[in-house]
């Protein structure tokens, strides 16, 4: 079962500091969502891909760790199929699986107290000017590549829970009480960064 989105291991990716992987995955993004072309966006998915299997996980657990974002792009792809001509589809699902894989490689190498420290470091200009609280935020996005593997964990046992009752497993009958249960573990959480006086507000 999938605990953690961080990955144990001595890759020149876990070394980098945080930063230097944190920048690059913004600027990439820009780069992507501004660019029209099928082939620039080809190169960074196998650059994405590459950079994402030498952190040092089987094929088998790469995939399982961005299958299900995978299968929500290309179903969206499918549907877009309807809408769009086929290249801008291409252009649309080679993007959005190049910035998973690239943000797979990136989460994979870097723990969840270092990728809050720095986003707390980058944020801080902005909170001098009173636009943002850099704690809130990095708490924030901490909780959520925290709690992303256990919202996975919970699917796979909802999903087995159906088949062991012998009731058809549809997304439709997955996806709400899933997001039920998850729900309910924020406001679990809220509760508890609250007692604990985490938040300044």
């Amino acid at each position: 079962m999938l605990t953690s989105l961080h990955i144990e291991g001595d890759s020149w990716l876990h070394r980098l500091p945080v930063r230097a992987k944190l920048l690059p995955l913004v600027a990439l993004s820009i780069l992507l969502f501004l660019s029209g072309s099928l082939p620039v966006q080809l190169t960074a998915f196998v650059i994405s891909g590459g950079l994402y299997l030498s952190v040092g996980i089987s094929w088998r657990e790469a995939l399982k760790r961005v299958g299900f974002v995978f299968f929500t792009i290309f179903f969206l792809a499918a549907v877009n199929l309807f809408f769009l001509p086929l290249s801008e589809v291409g252009v649309l699902t080679l993007r959005l699986l190049a910035l998973v894989l690239f943000a797979a490689a990136v989460t994979a190498t870097t723990t969840i107290s270092a990728f809050m420290d720095e986003i707390t470091v980058l944020l801080s200009p902005f909170e001098r000017l009173g636009w943002v609280l850099a704690a809130d935020v990095s708490l924030a996005l901490g909780l959520v590549l925290r709690f992303v593997p256990d919202i996975f964990a919970r699917y796979q046992a909802i999903r087995e829970a159906h088949r062991a009752r012998g009731l058809p497993v549809r997304p439709l009958t997955i996806i709400g009480p899933l997001i039920i249960l998850t729900l309910k573990d924020a406001d679990t959480i809220a509760a508890a960064i609250d007692a604990r006086g985490f938040r300044r507000q």
